[in-house]
């Protein structure tokens, strides 16, 4: 199970999408299955089956946010955290080869849709918390051992 910890602007996020879902997106599907539904069989309507299963989705997604935002820890900025990778920090690091990223360490739900966030129960991340400018961080996968140096740490 992923770490219970989340950012400011991803719950902002989380509790945007679960508005949308329950407040605009479910009333309308449901009309629309109401519709389909008055134009008789349903086993051969398109439009009632179609809606019905978006109506099922919608339904397990509010579930799981509504369940998600109530086990969810908000994790705010603190002026120690300064100077190492912690929860929220973005980190700019470069390995032998040259290669630069610009990641930022967030929780499981905020990483979805976003390229440079990681989750901090990824290999990555666990390597780089704590770390400070300089350091070198080795990241174990099933691939083997990577080393990325430490550039640049800032809270945006």
């Amino acid at each position: 199970m992923s770490t219970p910890l989340i950012t400011e602007e991803g719950l902002t996020k989380l509790k945007s999408e679960l508005d949308y879902l329950w407040r605009t997106e479910r009333p309308e599907v449901t009309k629309k299955v109401t519709w389909a539904a008055s134009l008789g069989d349903r086993s051969e309507n398109a439009d009632y089956q179609y809606n019905k299963k978006r109506l099922r989705e919608i339904d397990r997604r509010v579930r799981y946010l509504r369940k998600r935002i109530d086990s969810l820890k908000v994790v705010r900025y603190a002026k120690e955290q300064e100077g190492s990778v912690y929860f929220g920090s973005w980190v700019k690091i470069e390995n032998e080869a040259g290669e630069n990223k610009e990641l930022r360490i967030v929780g499981y739900d905020e990483i979805f849709g976003e390229k440079n966030y990681i989750s901090i129960d990824s290999p990555m991340a666990k390597a780089l918390l704590r770390k400070k400018v300089g350091d070198e961080a080795i990241v174990k996968t099933e691939v083997g051992e990577f080393c990325w140096e430490i550039m640049e740490i800032s809270y945006r």
